[in-house]
């Protein structure tokens, strides 16, 4: 299979402005995603970066093979972007973020989370070698200007600090790649027979990680609860229900479900894990969502 093959991405099978299904998905990930954060951080007490990474994604293709649907064939042509799609849409970043989380907090961390429609537009720009609306491009950068303004008060914590932000943004770059991959296998194969099959090629990515992780990490009921509910739903629906929208939207638009996640994973921090909110966040976020309607509308 020839690189401009694997490397492609289609346009979503839906161009109206989000209805009911679209705003539901939205909602359902917005909930799971900001919730991951929290649940990486109480993980963290007791379990090693690795550990968790490989947990997750374990559980995850656990959960979803008991679904038939999911044990459904995908055709062997398309086994190169599987195994790509297994390691820049989950091998990769969810091993950075567990890594980044230990010097920034988990509202950082789901804010910053934020950037990714605005890799995957540019990435859908370029593999589809067609510029979004105007609409669109309006939303992403003032999406991108909310991001900016969420994160100013975190770049003066440190070295430290910064190097966790920035390995936050280069998963974003990652996700905002292989969201872009995922369309049309998505639209070939259906959600749970591709989502399933990434998390396998994924799970056995991590494995040495999280052996190595071993020594460190502990047996607490709070930290595999986290696991448990991170791996269920956090990675198996979840991506499940990602690939579904990306599959009805196109990237560039489905990204704009990311947005709606720093407004949990803040809300989350604040109240269980003490986590601290400066006024620019607040306005930031404000600005993230106006990005994220204008973003959300119709396709010309």
């Amino acid at each position: 299979m020839s690189v401009g093959r694997i490397l492609h991405t289609t346009a979503g099978t839906r161009k109206e402005s989000f209805g009911p299904t679209e705003w539901g998905l939205v909602s359902f990930l917005a909930l799971t995603w900001g919730a991951s954060f929290l649940f990486i951080d109480i993980a963290l007490d007791s379990l090693s970066p690795g550990l968790i990474t490989w947990l997750r994604i374990t559980l995850g293709a656990l959960a979803l093979s008991l679904m038939p649907a999911a044990r459904a064939p995908v055709g062997a042509e398309s086994r190169p972007q599987i195994i790509l799609l297994g390691l820049t849409w989950i091998a990769i970043p969810f091993t950075l973020f567990p890594i980044a989380q230990q010097w920034i907090s988990s509202s950082l961390a789901g804010i910053l989370n934020a950037a990714m429609p605005l890799f995957a537009a540019g990435i859908a720009a370029v593999l589809l070698r067609r510029m979004p609306g105007r609409i669109h491009v309006s939303g992403l950068l003032i999406g991108f200007m909310g991001v900016v303004l969420v994160t100013l008060p975190s770049w003066g914590d440190g070295k430290n600090a910064a190097v966790g932000i920035m390995l936050v943004l280069l998963a974003t770059v990652f996700y905002g790649f292989s969201v872009n991959i995922a369309v049309p296998l998505q639209q070939s194969y259906g959600a749970l027979p591709v989502v399933l099959r990434v998390q396998v090629v994924a799970a056995i990515a991590t494995l040495p990680y999280a052996l190595f992780g071993l020594g460190d990490s502990s047996l607490a009921l709070s930290g595999l609860s986290a696991v448990l509910a991170l791996g269920v739903f956090g990675t198996g629906v979840a991506l499940a229900v990602m690939a579904q929208l990306v599959g009805r939207v196109g990237a560039t638009r489905g990204g704009v479900a990311i947005y709606f996640i720093p407004i949990v994973a803040v809300f989350l921090g604040v109240v269980f894990r003490d986590d601290s909110l400066a006024a620019i966040t607040l306005i930031g976020m404000g600005v993230v969502l106006m990005g994220a309607y204008l973003a959300s509308r119709r396709e010309n």
